[in-house]
């Protein structure tokens, strides 16, 4: 099969493969977006991260996922007096001095939707970051191997091609966990909201800008494939209970209660400037998967980047005019008959 168009731009880190086929309108998003869009920067603060302007005060920092994932946006928030980073990827470049580049210097609240590698490896070069309360025990666990994975065994890059020096060193680092919807003042009206929504994570949370009115929506809503949970985990997941369709579809609810506070949501990956009606239709996707979880659209056999990782086999309900959500009844793969 032919591989996708390779996508070129000035970036440090470049692609050796994906562990996964990305969807092709996902794909042309980005390489139209990375390739033609008039606000891409890189700096010298940090060349593995582009830079796009995509709002006033909004700016998305997009990251090669170096695990061969899909690849993942960060966004940093300015406001009169303070910013607010949303995820820090893999940390790979000085993520710090780029934020100051960007607010001059303001005083900055880092936070997390989720705890997966691809959006909190790089929490270590931040002194403080702030979470949903049930994230808190999955960020203890990070130490100085959890890059490990992204070599082999002679120390070459397996899916991205980057310097390891330019990982950071690992440190400890505080760990804030808050209530939901708990505010981040960042001066003036500008005010921005931590929304736990469970799902694709345990402790998976939203975060509502009032002022921008975009709801940045993290790993729960995505042009590829929305996944949503698989159960506990068999060795460590305190709060794997909320990792599941019908906590993702009683919180889905309320948000939907509030569109008239939002206009567009922002996803942690691929296309972005989503009207906020997709919510409804995966509302509805959710209520349906639920009312009967064996009728599904298709099936998706999916890697692990991680050797001897496992291999998931998920159904799929098509979102109308979207994606997909991808799910695990149960925690199990359970076909048909």
């Amino acid at each position: 099969m032919k591989a996708l168009y390779p996508i070129e731009t000035p970036c440090k880190a470049k692609r050796i493969r994906f562990v996964n086929p990305i969807n092709p309108v996902s794909w042309a998003y980005m390489k139209e977006m990375r390739e033609n869009n008039r606000t891409r920067r890189i700096y010298d603060e940090n060349p593995y991260v582009e830079v796009y302007q995509l709002r006033e005060h909004v700016y998305g920092l997009f990251n090669l996922n170096l695990d061969g994932m899909g690849d993942v946006w960060c966004f940093l928030v300015v406001g009169p007096e303070k910013a607010l980073l949303i995820d820090t990827a893999y940390g790979l470049g000085d993520n710090q001095a780029l934020a100051d580049r960007l607010t001059g210097g303001k005083p900055l609240y880092v936070v997390n939707t989720h705890h997966h590698c691809d959006h909190a490896f790089g929490n270590c070069r931040f002194d403080t970051v702030y979470c949903h309360e049930y994230l808190v025990p999955y960020l203890e666990r990070q130490d100085e191997h959890i890059w490990d994975y992204l070599f082999d065994e002679k120390g070459q890059c397996k899916f991205v091609e980057f310097d390891r020096q330019d990982l950071p060193t690992f440190r400890k680092y505080r760990i804030e966990g808050v209530k939901n919807h708990h505010i981040f003042d960042l001066g003036g009206d500008h005010q921005i909201e931590l929304i736990w929504t469970g799902g694709h994570a345990a402790g998976h949370a939203m975060f509502l800008d009032n002022k921008s009115r975009i709801l940045f929506s993290g790993d729960n809503v995505c042009s590829d494939m929305c996944g949503i949970g698989s159960g506990p985990k068999k060795d460590f997941d305190p709060y794997g209970q909320f990792c599941n369709i019908e906590t993702f579809r009683d919180q889905l609810q309320g948000i939907v209660e509030r569109m008239e506070e939002f206009d567009y949501v922002f996803p942690s990956h691929f296309v972005l400037n989503l009207e906020s009606r997709v919510l409804v239709d995966m509302l509805d996707t959710c209520n349906a998967i639920l009312e009967n979880p064996q009728d599904y659209d298709f099936l998706e056999r999916r890697e692990s980047a991680k050797v001897g990782g496992p291999v998931r086999i998920r159904m799929h309900k098509a979102v109308r005019g979207f994606s997909s959500i991808a799910y695990m009844e149960g925690g199990v793969y359970a076909p048909k008959g």
